[in-house]
């Protein structure tokens, strides 16, 4: 009787033994559809085994191998099987993430083979006949003007909607299919511009450990080339007959980054993998990483599972980007995970920051990691002037202070862009009765509703929980209603009153809901459509816009106040990637920050552009304190929908945690406390925080500690174990 051990995707530390009389010693990654009672599961086989602890009277047979997918690659089960261990999470569940997203629907049809497009002589000469209110046939125009042939993954990863159009192009013949064909691949030839003296040294360096595991931490400061160096060490190992794997942190940047690659890299072959795309484009690049079509593998976290046969380097961009980090299920960081993996494929890999985390910092300065510095902008460029525009006694009205009204003016009157970054949606944070002192509180969660005034409502931006602008309190009556605070969408309304004729775009979470508004966006601000964007985050990742000159900071002061280790280290790292926006190209930037605090250290080290007392400071602190990078951190989570359970399995939780510990033990067993949070969408949380000096003691601890968890835990209680967690709430 042959054995087969698989790894099925259910929420139990074990696998499972199945028999086929089709096994052979090498099975070991093939996907198998299998029964577990009455479901059907697609599973992944782990090994072979001579002997079954199942008696044989129950043991079943498969229902067959699944060989029209990818199978997993060794060192991907390898890395499934260390994430699995590390962050205490079922194999099977892990193995989840190695599985191309096709087979978790055990679809047996084979996905379509590449498709990429070109516009004919009929369909160029249609081109003038365009509607002038046509932005999505526009754009989609301009996708082959600039490159030519464009395959439909890349072009509906730029232009999510223009599927229908594609059809109907086709249909009218002004494209002509698979002409993937006619781009060769990239043989060595690169389109980059001349490398600084620094960004060669970079570059042959990490070409020079081609044949072996080096970690480099390549800090650059924003404008300095980082992605020129990724590229150029990326043509070295393609033309050597090497896959390269680039993790970016955003969705948002990898349409962009894409571009730049095959401007770069005339004929590459790029295969993007994130959770924006269907099953079907990313099952076709989860296959052309298999077979080694794909000679560049670009994607979020989830592609650090990619299959890749000949794997030559690992590139993890903006390395300490909080997106890297899994917040659910597998709760496991893509550039550790990425860093293993080059350990085991015995590759380099370059992580890349103008902020590096504390923990990589901390991993260069021991020797682990070989530091790679570029500290002048390409080209010859000046970092931006970075001003410091103290709040208090200035008459600001919707949050802008007459400085920032100024130079937005002297921008506009100069043709140039200006770029105001608030990292809060919605009106304004909240809504205050001036009578009574009655606050709209959401009433699932521990936070305050945000008042959206385009919309008239009140919204939770945790749960979701939305409702009607109130005409009077609810407490008292009273008509006067406060809105406290500012976010995008009041000063939106500040900048229309301030600015009339200006080109004004807010780019947020809620503007940009309607799938493919920011592609749309993005292009009207390379196109010098806008004058003035407001916007979070996610327009400042990664970005290079030549007409950006001015860069307004408000609302920073607010991570001062946080009660989280990690937020000034992340303060600063985000102040700076946006104060790098500005002025990138021929033209000089500048950066306003509006603070009460001008005189706090982190803003005197961002004005100066000389980070080292900061991060001593830091470190400092950090050692003081026995925090990361000089410990290790573990949370044990709890939610219920009643306190006392999750109350009461964490007071069970922490009297076996604090027994299985021992006295004397480097390991520390904390209280269990509420999370910063205690509500959220109707769910009590709280948690337990474990502390070690090293990392092997407290992955024994973690193991025993589950299993009693798994035996003991109440059904009424949902947890979860968070290694190395980045967000202690």
């Amino acid at each position: 009787m042959k054995l087969l051990r698989i790894a099925l995707p259910v929420p139990l530390y074990r696998e499972f033994d199945y028999t086929s009389p089709d096994a052979t010693a090498d099975d070991a990654g093939r996907l198998v559809r299998v029964r577990l009672g009455p479901r059907r599961l697609l599973g992944v086989v782990v090994s072979n085994p001579a002997h079954s602890d199942v008696v044989p009277e129950s043991l079943v047979a498969i229902d067959g191998f699944a060989d029209e997918l990818p199978r997993v690659p060794d060192d991907v089960l390898a890395l499934a099987r260390f994430a699995a261990d590390y962050y205490q999470f079922p194999l099977g569940m892990t193995l989840q993430h190695a599985v191309p997203p096709r087979g978790r629907r055990e679809s047996a049809h084979a996905a379509r083979p590449p498709v990429a497009y070109r516009m004919t002589a009929r369909g160029l000469a249609a081109l003038d006949t365009l509607p002038a209110r046509a932005p999505l046939q526009r754009a989609l125009a301009a996708e082959f003007s600039t490159h030519g042939v464009r395959s439909r993954e890349a072009l509906l990863s730029a232009l999510p909607t223009c599927g229908p159009l594609l059809r109907r192009w086709l249909a009218n013949g002004w494209l002509s299919a698979n002409a993937a064909e006619e781009t060769p691949g990239h043989d060595g030839h690169s389109a980059l511009p001349a490398l600084s003296g620094a960004q060669q040294i970079a570059v042959e360096a990490i070409v020079a450990a081609s044949d072996r595991f080096q970690p480099f931490l390549l800090r650059g400061i924003t404008g300095s080339g980082k992605t020129e160096v990724y590229l150029a060490s990326a043509a070295e190992r393609i033309a050597a007959g090497g896959q390269v794997l680039m993790l970016v942190p955003e969705i948002n940047l990898t349409p962009q980054l894409a571009d730049r690659i095959r401007r770069a890299l005339p004929g590459i072959r790029i295969a993007m993998l994130h959770s924006h795309l269907g099953d079907a484009q990313r099952l076709d690049a989860w296959r052309q990483a298999a077979n080694g079509s794909a000679q560049l593998v670009l994607g979020t976290r989830l592609a650090a599972f990619a299959p890749l046969p000949r794997l030559a380097l690992i590139v993890v961009d903006e390395e300490n980007d909080l997106s890297y980090k899994q917040q659910d299920g597998l709760r496991y960081s893509a550039r550790d995970l990425a860093v293993y993996r080059a350990r085991l494929r015995n590759v380099p890999i370059v992580l890349g920051s103008a902020t590096p985390s504390m923990e990589t910092l901390w991993q260069a300065r021991r020797g682990r990691y070989r530091l790679l510095t570029l500290d002048e902008r390409a080209g010859g460029g000046k970092p931006p002037a970075i001003r410091l525009i103290p709040q208090r006694g200035q008459d600001s009205s919707g949050g802008l202070t007459p400085p920032l009204v100024e130079e937005i003016a002297k921008r506009l009157d100069r043709k140039e862009q200006s770029l105001l970054f608030i990292n809060r949606r919605g009106y304004s944070p909240s809504l205050l009765c001036v009578e009574c002192a009655w606050a709209a509180n959401c009433v699932r969660c521990s936070a305050r509703l945000v008042v959206h005034l385009v919309q008239r409502c009140l919204r939770c931006h945790h749960c979701g929980h939305e409702e009607p602008l109130p005409r009077t309190c609810p407490a008292c009556g009273n008509q006067d209603l406060l809105p406290l605070g500012y976010g995008t969408q009041r000063l939106e309304g500040a900048l229309r009153e301030a600015f009339p004729d200006a080109r004004i775009a807010r780019i947020d979470a809620d503007s940009t809901r309607r799938r493919g508004s920011w592609p749309e966006l993005l292009k009207a601000i390379l196109a010098g459509e806008l004058d003035i964007m407001i916007g979070t985050q996610m327009l400042v990742k990664g970005h290079d816009f030549p007409l950006l000159t001015l860069v307004g900071i408000l609302g920073a002061d607010n991570a001062l106040y946080s009660a989280d280790f990690r937020a000034t280290e992340r303060l600063y790292a985000q102040l700076t990637q946006v104060a790098g926006r500005a002025g990138r190209a021929r033209l000089p930037g500048e950066v306003l920050v509006q603070t009460d605090f001008p005189n706090h250290p982190l803003y005197r080290a961002l004005v100066t552009n000389d980070d080292h007392a900061h991060i001593e400071a830091l470190f400092a602190e950090r050692r003081q304190l026995g925090l990361p990078p000089y410990s290790r951190l573990a949370l044990l989570r709890a939610e219920s929908r009643e306190r006392a359970d999750a109350e009461g399995f964490l007071a069970a939780a922490n009297e076996q945690g604090l027994r299985l510990a021992g006295l004397g033990s480097s390991l520390r067993v904390f209280a269990p406390v509420p999370a910063r949070m205690a509500r959220r969408a109707g769910v009590e949380r709280a948690h337990i925080l474990v502390q070690s000096a090293v990392a092997g003691p407290l992955q024994d601890f973690l193991s025993r500690w589950r299993a009693w968890i798994v035996d003991n835990a109440p059904r009424n209680v949902r947890w979860s174990i968070d290694v190395d967690p980045q967000d202690i709430e």
